[in-house]
């Protein structure tokens, strides 16, 4: 009888996934400390800023054109030149 009693009880106490990620997360979070939130306002830093300048030079070559049913695809503007547009 008490083998059933104490087989309950292990059942009873165990903990779901969650429960031992937030405890185990909580934990970490005594040694390492919250996560950093930084600041969000202003610009992001690129480490690559020459890389980040070459792709929005390449992303000025296009214009979103939006639909009415408010699908969107790019042009490119040297197509819309030669149209006359």
């Amino acid at each position: 009888m008490s083998s059933i009693i104490k087989k309950g009880a292990d059942v009873a106490e165990k903990k779901s996934m969650t429960e031992r990620f937030m405890r185990t997360t909580g934990r970490l979070r005594m040694f390492f400390g919250p996560a950093d939130q930084g600041v969000l306002d202003g610009q992001a830093k690129h480490e690559d800023e020459a890389g980040n300048q070459r792709r929005q030079q390449e992303l000025r070559q296009w214009d979103v054109v939006r639909n009415a049913d408010g699908s969107t695809y790019l042009v490119s503007r040297d197509s819309k030149e030669d149209k006359g547009e």
